[in-house]
């Protein structure tokens, strides 16, 4: 290949693979510098230098003009300096070509090389900065294969590691399947970039609301907290503050079509979508959907509150083993105890604690009093129809 050729080379290079020429040019001049101290000694300061545009290459010994000299090698006293141009003052750089004859040979063999070398590098910065854009991000990928118990998911030019513990329990990897991932981390190595995946991350749930709802992606709707049991459910709390938006209205869809989607791209994984609130009784009642609950009580100090449900549906609040009171907890960011109705009359559960503020215990008071009133209306409407009943059963008009 001639110089001509080389250059055009580049050219294509540059344009096909995205690869700036001037990378490659700089990388060979730094080979070919080490290629000339083989020839002058390591202890000169050689500048390598190739044409842009002809792709002729020259090789120069560099020395400083020094007074008085004290490093031969690589430097030349002022006066000598000065027989070659007056206008040379100390401290300035000399360029003495001492290109060898057979450099063209040398200089082939090392452009060859360092083109490959650059090629691998520069490939593996544009994957790099490519993919680090979708640093937490969801993307497509299509499973290729499993290695050990990791699931290897093909992301354009790049597999990317889906990990055992970021695998959906119970969820099925095949070959081919057409999966999304929400992309954990993108590593530069030395083999080109590592990414990691994840389909159990919360995350991954608030950007697949971004994709399907135009009300979070365009910020209409802010999604305010996620609390997620990756395969089993996920509860999520959100927010408008645009009073015409009905945030969960936007978040489900007609007839449920939007949440629907992302629950069946989660493998039927059950999502609740709650209305967020800054009232904190608000949003737990809210939390423990679809429980019905009938009092809340807050001790703020200790960042906990008691929670009072109907005796039928303290199983439903609860949750199976504790799931719907511990996913609520974790979105609140509060810790929660439930009791039924029963329980919380007979235990004085609203106010044993005794480091409720005065305000607390008052709303806990009348909780109380309002619970037990219910109680007695609900005991007297239930004796009232049980004789109604009894009396239209028996044969006998009744007299003033």
């Amino acid at each position: 290949m001639d110089r001509v050729e080389f250059i055009e080379a580049l050219k294509l290079i540059e344009k096909e693979k995205g690869i700036d020429r001037e990378i490659i040019f700089e990388a060979i001049e730094a080979s070919l510098v080490s290629a000339c101290k083989k020839n002058f000694g390591s202890g000169q300061n050689i500048k390598v230098v190739i044409d842009r545009e002809s792709g002729d290459v020259a090789c120069y010994a560099q020395k400083t003009v020094a007074n008085p000299v004290e490093d031969s090698q690589n430097e030349i006293s002022l006066e000598a300096a000065r027989v070659l141009d007056p206008n040379y003052t100390i401290g300035d750089v000399i360029d003495f070509e001492v290109t060898p004859k057979d450099f063209g040979r040398i200089s082939a063999q090392t452009a060859k090389q360092v083109v490959v070398q650059k090629f691998r590098e520069a490939e593996r910065e544009i994957l790099y900065n490519q993919y680090i854009t979708k640093e937490r991000e969801v993307v497509t990928g299509i499973v290729q294969r499993k290695e050990r118990r990791n699931v290897i998911v093909q992301m354009g030019k790049i597999d990317a590691v889906l990990a055992a513990n970021e695998q959906i329990p119970g969820e099925q990897y095949n070959f081919m399947d057409r999966v999304k991932v929400y992309v954990l981390e993108v590593k530069q190595t030395t083999k080109g970039p590592q990414i990691f995946v994840s389909r159990t991350h919360p995350e991954l749930v608030k950007r697949l609301f971004e994709q399907e709802v135009p009300e979070v992606h365009d910020g209409t709707v802010e999604i305010k907290s996620i609390a997620r049991e990756a395969g089993s459910r996920t509860k999520i709390a959100v927010y408008s503050k645009n009073e015409n938006v009905d945030a969960l209205g936007a978040c489900v869809g007609q007839n449920g079509y939007r949440v629907n989607v992302i629950v069946s791209e989660l493998g039927g994984e059950k999502i609740d979508v709650i209305n967020w609130s800054e009232d904190p009784k608000e949003f737990i009642a809210a939390a423990l959907s679809p429980s019905k609950v009938l009092a809340v009580a807050l001790n703020r100090k200790e960042q906990s509150a008691k929670i009072v449900v109907p005796d039928h549906q303290l199983s439903l609040a609860i949750g199976k083993e504790g799931q719907n009171a511990r996913l609520s907890a974790k979105l609140t960011g509060w810790r929660i105890d439930i009791k039924s109705e029963t329980q919380a009359l007979e235990t004085n559960f609203l106010m044993e604690d005794e480091e409720d503020s005065d305000e607390e215990l008052e709303t806990a008071e009348g909780i109380a009093e309002e619970m037990e009133e219910t109680a007695e209306a609900d005991a007297e409407e239930t004796e009232t129809a049980a004789e109604g009943e009894a009396l239209e059963e028996t044969d006998e008009p009744i007299e003033d």
